[in-house]
């Protein structure tokens, strides 16, 4: 398993040394590199479903491989939080709230142990204290809880360090921003990620959950090698991890978005060409910058930025990667856009065919 990659890597590395040495690498070459890449992870057996939708200026690539088709829904893992927290900045441009507001002001229960310093903004840049992972994780999915139940635990779990002053990746604060806007809007939230999201855009094979999509239409993930919170190495977790029907419906703000690659791209290129129907111009450019301090890792709203996405990109370049296998961004310096979505968890294979398609673009 260990010298396939190498060899990936490989391919990749000579087409990007050729591309600095000689630049007569293209974006046809760039794209047909990654392209290759994933469709020797499929025939050598180490990712059953893939699909690339990429772009290098005017050169684009669409292709499906193993089980999947254009059209297949992935499940996204957290990639999901840029879409999901779209439909919280939706309300932002209504007027409806501040980033500089507490996070109290909207879930009152929030209070105690300095949580009242918590605002909207720190949770959609993590910096708010909150854990990645609620402690009782395992113990939550198994007992198939609800959205409602992890959302108490999470307004009760302790602060890891005061909101501001450090950066740690948090799904949780990703669970109360979305809450926040349900409350603010009085939609239940899966819907008003559609009707803020999907349906401006046209991203007709998507959903928060499965929806409208059914489980069946969904990609199923390799999950004997998934993330620990999502049940890897436990034999007894199918019945709550990522291809179970609990999880599949439960639409978790911080991971269950189910997309196909050619809607994750409309979706990122929103960001860019404007859809007044979709977002403001002024909100879209606001979700896409850097809103923490030099000092800490930079993040967008609800976005990861620039080369810890993929390490090619420039500072300036938006999307996110999912656990689940997937890598989405847009990166306007260099004219380019990329969209992985494959069934291999992240953590299964380093480096992974997701990482080293992006770096070929």
């Amino acid at each position: 398993m260990q010298r396939r990659p190498f060899i990936l890597s490989s391919l990749c590395g000579l087409l990007m040394n050729q591309t600095t040495a000689g630049g007569f690498a293209d974006g046809k070459d760039r794209l047909a590199a990654a392209a290759e890449i994933l469709e020797r992870s499929v025939k050598g057996g180490q990712v059953r479903a893939a699909v690339i939708v990429a772009r290098v200026g005017e050169n684009r690539i669409e292709r499906a491989y193993g089980s999947a088709e254009l059209a297949s829904a992935f499940l996204l893992g957290s990639i999901s939080k840029p879409i999901c927290m779209t439909a919280l900045m939706s309300l932002f441009d209504q007027g409806v709230f501040q980033l500089t507001d507490p996070v109290q002001k909207y879930l009152p229960e929030f209070k105690g142990d300095g949580r009242e310093r918590v605002t909207v903004q720190h949770l959609l840049t993590h910096v708010s204290g909150l854990p990645d992972q609620l402690p009782n994780n395992a113990e939550l999915r198994k007992g198939h809880a609800s959205l409602s139940a992890f959302v108490e635990a999470a307004v009760q779990v302790p602060l890891g360090f005061e909101p501001g002053t450090q950066y740690e990746y948090s799904s949780m604060a990703i669970l109360l921003a979305a809450e926040i806007a349900q409350r603010l809007s009085g939609i239940n939230f899966l819907k008003l990620v559609d009707e803020k999201v999907f349906q401006p855009l046209g991203m007709k094979h998507s959903a928060i959950g499965v929806g409208r999509l059914g489980i069946e239409a969904t990609v199923p993930v390799q999950t004997g090698r998934a993330a620990i919170e999502a049940g890897g190495g436990d034999p007894t977790a199918k019945l709550w991890d990522w291809n179970s029907r609990y999880w599949r419906e439960l639409g978790a703000p911080w991971g269950g978005v189910h997309a196909s690659a050619s809607d994750v791209a409309k979706f990122l290129d929103a960001f860019v060409h404007i859809n007044d129907q979709f977002l403001s111009a002024a909100t879209a450019k606001l979700m896409i910058r850097n809103h923490n301090p030099s000092s800490l890792v930079p993040r967008g709203l609800g976005f990861a930025l620039g080369p810890l996405i993929s390490k090619n990109c420039h500072a300036t370049a938006f999307g996110h990667t999912g656990s689940t296998g997937t890598i989405a961004f847009l990166d306007t310096s260099r004219d380019t856009s990329c969209v992985v979505l494959t069934s291999l968890p992240g953590q299964a294979l380093r480096p992974h065919p997701r990482e080293l398609a992006g770096e070929c673009l």
